[in-house]
């Protein structure tokens, strides 16, 4: 069963089901353990290929509600500088004037505005993503992975999530033609997003 599992379309006519005890304990606040989340990024490379990368820093808080997925929301902080493709070269392209303006724009940022179940695992996430200044929303899909205690007493949930978006639409419009025709780097990028996250005391 999900995290957030319980039917909300009681009809009007029975008593409403009694939380789940289970789901009722995951509910509460949570911090993204950066040294098992992953916050990365595929995109299309001469039209052939895929690069891949991530961020190493950042900062991250849940709020999940066990009863009601709605009341569920969550932020994100991304040093912009953390950027690892795994090319020196490459990475010191995207953090230039060229793409990220690191040095005049820091952070992207995401501000949940919604939450919502989808059924089983399946949950999706709305909110407003900040990049250069600008911000726009975008949905991102979420798999709940499950919860544990680990060795050390940390009560933990795991989710993945993906999305899709077009750079452009953040003023990320730098390119080069090729000879062949189509273009260097793809417009359309996917999010991608390996979350462990461990409840507050």
């Amino acid at each position: 069963m999900g995290i957030f599992g319980r039917k909300e379309n009681t009809p009007a006519t029975q008593a409403p089901a009694a939380a789940n005890p289970e789901l009722a304990a995951l509910t509460g606040e949570y911090t993204l353990d950066p040294a098992h989340t992953t916050i990365g990024f595929v995109a299309r490379h001469a039209m052939v290929t895929n690069v891949k990368g991530n961020f190493h820093e950042f900062t991250g808080a849940l709020h999940l509600d066990g009863d009601d997925p709605s009341k569920s929301t969550a932020t994100l902080d991304v040093r912009m500088d953390s950027i690892d493709t795994g090319n020196a070269d490459r990475d010191g392209h995207l953090k230039s004037a060229d793409f990220f303006k690191t040095d005049e724009f820091p952070e992207m940022t995401f501000r949940s505005t919604k939450a919502e179940a989808l059924g089983g695992d399946d949950y999706r996430i709305t909110g407003d993503l900040s990049i250069l200044g600008v911000t726009k929303p975008i949905s991102i899909d979420l798999e709940f992975n499950g919860a544990a205690k680990d060795p050390f007493g940390n009560e933990r949930v795991g989710f993945e999530g993906k999305t899709e978006i077009l750079r452009s639409e953040w003023g990320l419009t730098w390119n080069a033609a090729l000879e062949t025709g189509g273009v260097l780097v793809s417009d359309k990028i996917k999010l991608v997003f390996d979350i462990s996250a461990i409840k507050n005391a």
